[in-house]
């Protein structure tokens, strides 16, 4: 399909930089099966589910992964900064960095400030690939635990470039971009729909009888990456490695199976689960990368009803919502949200996508 289809206009003023308080305050826009919208708030999710209906959360934990320093060992010493983008070994990682053109395979990188306490108050990291599409091979001169101590020592959260370009990330971030479920470290991104959730609406929906089940997808930057090809189907995914366990692929099928409904909290619930998904809609368990990228004429096969943020013009997340409900729909939707002055992306509202039972 082509790309300008999901392009739409968004007012900067309409991206959250701060998420609400409490969090589970903030508006949710209700999608129902027909197009109809209605206005509510987070708080009201139980409301919209029934007894049998099973929650799906993404348990990743974001690491640290936006590292500043500066090139040495030649004349100039520019500035840099990197976003960790996957872990390849003990010591070496992926990275999306900037200006790339600063530098070259044997290049060193001295992240931190020296006057900070990390070991030896920074971190150094020899530069020792460049690919293709931009991404760099950091080897660090720190192996497992050290290089994990290090990394949390001198990193920040890698808040998406919509809002660090808006302001510095701070203290707050590292709190406030983290889910209550997060247990499993590895994210670079949040799985932001998960950020409205508090204990007390985790309660309200186990007292409403709909289940919670954890599955692990680590988010990678890709995601805050946009589509510049004109094609959909030119554009390449980066993988994520996720994982599904047997005895919650059991138990979610044991539910669809007697009429529970199966709702992902956010696009990497969604994406996972449909990775693992059977023909027949039957989740497997799963432990794997996936490159998954939907698109409108996907077949869905194991989820329901989707809670996710609002997106940005021509992204691969509101392509998977029109997927999911319908461009047009998602269009209306999203005016709407524009209209009635909805928050955007990582930190903003939410809407529930309420699809036709089968």
């Amino acid at each position: 399909m082509r790309t300008d289809l999901f392009d739409f206009d968004l007012p900067a003023a309409s991206i959250a930089l701060r998420p609400a308080s409490p969090r589970d305050s903030a508006k949710m826009l209700v999608v129902q099966p027909d197009g109809a919208l209605a206005d509510w708030t987070v708080s009201e999710l139980p409301q919209w589910l029934e007894p049998g209906d099973q929650l799906v959360v993404n348990d990743t934990k974001v690491i640290l992964a936006q590292l500043k320093g500066r090139r040495i060992g030649r004349e100039t010493e520019p500035k840099i900064e990197a976003t960790l983008i996957k872990r390849l070994d003990g010591s070496r990682w992926q990275a999306l960095v900037k200006p790339a053109r600063k530098l070259a395979p044997g290049d060193v990188v001295r992240f931190g400030n020296e006057g900070k306490v990390c070991l030896l108050g920074h971190l150094d990291a020899e530069v020792e690939a460049k690919g293709e599409e931009g991404e760099i091979t950091l080897s660090f001169s720190f192996h497992g635990p050290a290089l994990d101590q290090a990394i949390e020592d001198i990193g920040t959260p890698p808040l998406p470039p919509y809002i660090a370009s808006k302001r510095t990330p701070d203290d707050r971030d590292a709190a406030d971009y983290q889910t209550m479920f997060a247990a499993n470290e590895g994210a670079v991104a949040a799985p932001t729909a998960g950020l409205h959730f508090t204990p007390a609406m985790e309660a309200a929906l186990r007292g409403r009888g709909v289940g919670l089940h954890r599955i692990t997808l680590h988010v990678g930057a890709g995601t805050f990456l946009p589509v510049k090809v004109e094609d959909t189907s030119e554009h390449k995914m980066h993988a994520e490695w996720g994982s599904i366990s047997a005895e919650t692929a059991a138990a979610l099928n044991t539910a669809r199976a007697t009429g529970g409904r199966i709702v992902a909290v956010g696009t990497t619930s969604l994406r996972l689960l449909e990775s693992a998904a059977a023909e027949d809609g039957t989740i497997q368990p799963f432990c794997a990368e996936t490159a998954i990228f939907i698109t409108p004429g996907y077949r869905f096969r194991a989820v329901d009803i989707l809670l996710t943020n609002f997106h940005l013009p021509r992204s691969t997340l509101f392509m998977l919502v029109s997927a999911f409900s319908g461009l047009d729909t998602m269009k209306q939707a999203y005016a709407h949200a524009i209209a009635s002055g909805y928050r955007f992306y990582s930190y903003g509202d939410a809407c529930l996508l309420l699809r036709a039972r089968d």
